[in-house]
């Protein structure tokens, strides 16, 4: 027997701590680009949020973007997707084809077997159904009625957020501006459609574009042209069509506008339901004319309403958190008021009206033009507070494949903003302590009266990463209902 030589020991050495580091780092929360999510959020919030344009043109320099989150997945199914192998063209029962078993190697077997008893709990109502898949290779472990189009709940928001990041990329940022207005001795606040605009005088670390600070370089361009006293107008007029959201005044969403501070909550909350502004384009605009009287503006009158010219040349800017960081806050927080704001800008972007139907448009196109089957599906919000959303669990399932993809790294946050179970967001308190899925299972809930969901991806024992979606209806309560989905996320992520 040869004689195992020093380097050995040491490249095997090496090789072992690296992969401990891999698994400490996996199970320890949301981490991306080798920082966690809040201490990234919090080095962006240090970049230039607002300040006068000059005459650059161009935006601050964005963090860089997460490498990968693949490196559960062996080095050879990494390489056969490189080669362009399509997602749903590999070895083994294809998505779409399946009645509810496994592919026929022996742990998908084991794993359909553990699947089928746990779908069929009656916790999980009248209609239940389901999509297992390997991302690397799109070959099925798991089906049942994968392509019954359901009420989402909030996991429509993988939707929503692909579509975003595909139409506008994750450095993407939003400006609210202040230009001159028409009227002498008049400006105008334009809102973009900043979802993380914040009036805070001390905001949270990544909150974006900060109200405070447009207003302290707006009274400095002032004062240099020798202006002390100002009207001030307002302009909301992004978006289109209905402001309220079909479920009505509810303190899950506030009214939609694209001049929105706090998300129109009316407390020091920032995240979860609350009391919400019924006029939040109008407070924002009040709360910047205090904000420029502090600093030695008299604003004259109220403000109203006005349009900016399209060709202003704005006293000053600031900036929104970049994209990718408000997906993941979207996700890991399931927050309504940024899902909404994403869709319409998805809209935008794509040449659509800024409304309800311009979205669902825009998003079912975006989506399409991944590649993705969208047939059956209806997007009629970003959020899924709307029970007319119709996504399937074979459609999450590609979503979260086609982010993935390493040939699609402009999707990375859609799976590093998902909540981690035992750890973060809407799963800190599901699948935690010595559940198998504690810390490896990252997923979006889903929640309304009688319809319960959950899709994301975890990394198997045997190193896949798979893609999951579990999709119920008429079911008789919440907590039964999320108990049983958690079983079947921890049996995906603990089956053998």
């Amino acid at each position: 027997m040869p004689l195992v030589k020093t380097w050995q020991l040491i490249a095997a050495s090496a090789v072992a701590g690296l992969v401990l580091s891999a698994a400490t780092v996996s199970v320890t929360g949301p981490w991306d680009s080798g920082q966690r999510k809040a201490e990234r959020d919090r080095a962006a919030s240090w970049s230039r949020m607002g300040g006068v344009d000059h005459g650059s043109g161009r935006l601050p320099e964005a963090a860089p973007s997460a490498p990968g989150v693949l490196s559960g997945l062996p080095a050879a199914l990494q390489a056969e997707k490189q080669a362009g192998n399509p997602l749903g063209e590999q070895a083994g029962r294809q998505p779409g084809t399946g009645t509810g078993t496994g592919t026929g190697s022996g742990s998908d077997d084991a794993l359909a077997e553990a699947l089928r008893p746990l779908l069929a709990d009656p916790a999980l109502g009248t209609l239940r159904t389901a999509s297992v898949i390997d991302t690397a290779t799109g070959r099925v472990l798991y089906e049942a009625k994968p392509r019954e189009p359901m009420t989402p709940a909030s996991t429509v928001k993988i939707a929503t957020a692909t579509a975003v990041l595909a139409a506008l990329g994750p450095e993407h940022r939003f400006r609210t501006t202040v230009t001159p207005g028409a009227a002498p001795g008049q400006i105008i606040l334009v809102g973009g459609g900043d979802p993380s605009l914040t009036a805070r005088k001390k905001p949270p670390a990544g909150s974006g574009g900060s109200l405070v600070a447009l207003a302290a370089d707006t009274a400095q361009a002032l004062k240099a042209a020798g202006t002390d006293s100002v009207s001030l107008g307002y302009d909301d007029s992004l978006y289109s069509g209905p402001a309220r959201h079909p479920i009505g005044l509810n303190p899950n969403v506030a009214p939609l506008s694209a001049l929105t501070a706090d998300e129109g909550r009316l407390n020091d909350s920032l995240s979860g339901p609350a009391d919400r502004s019924e006029d939040p384009s109008g407070d924002t605009a009040r709360a910047f004319a205090g904000l420029l009287a502090d600093r030695g503006i008299k604003v004259t009158g109220a403000p109203a309403k006005a349009r900016a010219a399209a060709d202003a040349e704005p006293l000053a800017t600031t900036l929104s958190t970049p994209l990718g960081g408000l997906v993941e806050r979207m996700l890991t927080n399931s927050d309504n008021d940024i899902a909404e704001a994403l869709a319409r800008q998805s809209a935008l972007a794509s040449g659509q009206p800024g409304s309800f139907e311009g979205a669902g448009k825009a998003v079912a196109a975006k989506l399409a033009s991944l590649g993705i089957d969208t047939t059956g599906s209806r997007f009629a919000d970003g959020s899924g507070l709307d029970r007319s959303d119709k996504v399937s669990a074979g459609l999450l399932t590609a979503l979260l494949a086609k982010a993935a993809d390493p040939q699609r790294p402009e999707l990375r946050p859609v799976l590093t903003g998902l909540p981690v179970a035992g750890f973060s967001g809407t799963l800190r308190g599901r699948n935690s302590g010595g559940s198998p899925a504690a810390g490896l299972v990252r997923a979006k809930t889903g929640t309304l009266s009688g319809v319960n969901s959950l899709a994301g991806t975890v990394v198997d024992p045997s190193g896949r990463l798979l893609a999951f979606a579990f999709l119920a209806a008429n079911t008789p309560g919440p907590e039964g209902a999320e108990k049983a989905l958690d079983k079947l996320a921890a049996a995906v992520a603990g089956t053998r």
